[in-house]
């Protein structure tokens, strides 16, 4: 069962959004799959059905679950409205959404981790340490791991002290999903290489290095989709 936080002050039903959204990642529900009947969604919880359907009918207004009417409830995105401004997880050929973005990120990730290495605090580059060796761990474990490397790039945008950076962050977010999504892992190799030479240089303050190892990690991770692509024609 999972259980809600009773001492919690935030309303039920929004702590029973917050669980089902939980539920969807960690399980995971993957695009296109039908989540368990209300009967059974209550009981999972501990809730009444009327919880359940009013933390249903939430999660339908950030875009991540629709009802279909005689057929069930299925998840159709695992990025919020919220979290995704843009509304870039409506674009519907992912490939070529992951592509584009990856040419966004070309453009901005790599000064991002330049001026990482010039504002960061030490307690945020602790912090950054951290999320490389539990991205790696998860990793390496068959874990689901995307949301530490989603925490992982939010932190160094965040230690770039650039408030328009922080902004972007949701474009960033998307964009590691999106990738994780049609990739299934196919990188992990590189990804942790690439990760600790971020990590490395910018806990050294190597901002010429920062950027080269960001625009390393991100050209593998563009030529990867540019495979798929073809594969795929």
């Amino acid at each position: 069962m999972y259980n809600f936080d009773r001492s919690n002050k935030k309303p039920l039903g929004d702590q029973i959004e917050d669980r089902l959204m939980q539920y969807i990642l960690n399980e995971p529900v993957n695009v296109g799959q039908r989540l368990p009947n209300e009967f059974e969604l209550a009981g999972m919880f501990g809730v009444g059905r009327s919880t359940i359907r009013e933390a249903v009918k939430g999660l339908v207004s950030r875009g991540i679950l629709e009802v279909r009417q005689g057929a069930g409830t299925y998840v159709i995105s695992t990025i919020s409205q919220r979290e995704d401004p843009l509304g870039l997880d409506q674009i519907e050929d992912k490939y070529e959404l992951a592509l584009q973005l990856f040419e966004v990120r070309l453009m901005i990730e790599p000064e991002i981790a330049g001026l990482a290495c010039k504002n960061a605090t030490d307690g945020e580059l602790k912090t950054l340490k951290r999320l490389c060796e539990e991205t790696e761990r998860l990793y390496v474990s068959g874990t689901e791991h995307i949301n530490k490397d989603i925490e992982f790039h939010t932190c160094i945008a965040r230690c770039s002290k650039n408030q328009v950076v922080e902004l972007l962050v949701p474009v960033i977010n998307t964009a590691v999903l999106t990738f994780a999504n049609v990739t299934h892992r196919l990188l992990m190799e590189e990804t942790i290489k690439t990760h600790r030479a971020i990590t490395e240089a910018i806990l050294n303050r190597d901002s010429v290095g920062a950027k080269c190892a960001m625009i390393t990690h991100l050209t593998y991770n563009r030529q990867a989709i540019m495979k798929l692509l073809e594969e795929r024609n």
